[in-house]
């Protein structure tokens, strides 16, 4: 379930340009309800506790072979390396010159596991985490999948996927206030206002005809539902030929897990999955869509050139080497040591590295496992619900 960074947003002014106030207006609306949240939100207090550890307490460490996480680590690397210093993790201490250091360093490193774990173990600090509620979570799992799809509405093809309205706007709260980096409000100008966008069930009904672009059109209103979920996928066109799509924003409403609702009025039993939320959408198409509108988040999509999947931090990802965190505690492009199952019940323990984000992925000891495409990864991710526990890598100080 991701949810990647905002791309930014373009503000259509061509009205505004034979009228100068109104543009004023529109913009000064918008800076003070900016400003407003930004009083009125209180920061949220730090929860979450890094207990220092050794490589040796990590259970199954020398068992891995950690020379994939090497290559998606330095696959973060350039994202971080593009980044000003501001922009760069602060966190315990770690500065913007040791992530930089750190990420010279593993370009040099052989491409064997023994030489990427001694170059982990040398050049990383390992963290336990823990959270209000200790230090077990839930780890979940997210794949790509591949949707039929065709260009222009016709026949079975009836269900939009679209791409980023224009009129969409995004306001970064860190803006105004520093204490909010980080946050971010999404809503749309009507008259003088700014109000929230479109939720689920408008946009189900056409709300969008005319003001977002249409990237095609799918034969299930299901599969697009979980490609929102999924956060990126693949089309096969009618053609044959295959598009491929990634996370371009969403509608700023709150995400709600729809499983829960189900698990909650005793639709489907829990534990909830993926499977079980499908089987009783098919079984109840009559009911299916009022079902999915329980979750007002939308997810817009872009086109993606090649065949990766890329993730929050703007990198490709790896199977089995990403993981989707909440950034509020786990900085992206840091590497990850987790130790949870698979959802066979058979021990999943890997080093992976924080390269994406989702809608429900919120909490201090909270992932989401990227398992690639296919069948064996949707098998896989859709069925995954295990507990777990994880540890943080931070570049080690100079000091």
């Amino acid at each position: 379930m991701r949810a990647g960074a905002d791309q930014g947003y373009k503000e259509d002014v061509t009205v505004s340009r034979h009228n100068p106030g109104m543009l004023f207006m529109r913009f000064a609306a918008l800076f003070l309800l900016a400003a407003l949240a930004a009083c009125a939100i209180a920061p949220p207090a730090p929860r979450v506790n890094l207990q220092p550890v050794s490589f040796d307490d990590l259970d199954g460490w020398r068992d891995d072979a950690p020379v994939a996480a090497l290559a998606a680590f330095r696959h973060s690397c350039h994202a971080l390396m593009r980044k000003p210093a501001a922009a760069l993790p602060h966190i315990e201490g770690v500065k913007a010159g040791d992530w930089r250091r750190t990420c010279a360093a593993a370009q040099d490193v052989a491409a064997t596991d023994a030489a990427a774990r001694a170059f982990f173990e040398r050049s990383f600090q390992p963290y336990a985490v823990s959270g209000p509620d200790g230090a077990d979570g839930l780890f979940t799992g997210y794949y790509v999948p591949e949707l039929r799809a065709a260009l222009h509405r016709g026949g079975a093809f009836q269900t939009p996927l679209y791409g980023r309205p224009g009129d969409l706007i995004a306001v970064d709260l860190g803006l105004f206030k520093s204490t909010f980096k980080g946050q971010h409000i999404v809503g749309k100008v009507t008259g003088h206002d700014l109000v929230p966008y479109d939720d689920r069930a408008a946009i189900a009904r056409g709300s969008l005809a005319n003001r977002a672009p249409v990237l095609a059109w799918v034969d299930d209103p299901t599969d697009a539902f979980f490609l929102e979920i999924q956060g990126s996928g693949r089309l096969r066109l009618t053609d044959g030929s295959v598009l491929s799509l990634g996370y371009d924003g969403a509608n700023g409403r709150d995400y709600v897990a729809i499983g829960r609702v189900m698990a909650a009025r005793d639709d489907i039993a829990r534990p909830v999955t993926m499977k079980k939320i499908r089987d009783w959408l098919a079984a109840h198409p009559a009911q299916a869509q009022n079902m999915m509108n329980a979750n007002p988040s939308y997810v817009f999509f872009r086109r993606l050139p090649g065949d990766d999947v890329f993730g929050a931090e703007g990198v490709a990802l790896t199977p089995r080497r990403s993981l989707a965190v909440d950034p509020a505690f786990i900085p992206l492009g840091a590497p990850v040591w987790l130790d949870t199952s698979d959802s066979t019940g058979t021990p999943f323990r890997h080093l992976m590295v924080a390269q994406d984000t989702g809608g429900a992925i919120k909490g201090p000891v909270r992932g989401d496992v990227f398992w690639g495409a296919g069948s064996a990864a949707a098998t896989q991710a859709g069925a995954m619900q295990s507990r777990g526990r994880y540890d943080l890598l931070l570049p080690k100080t100079n000091e």
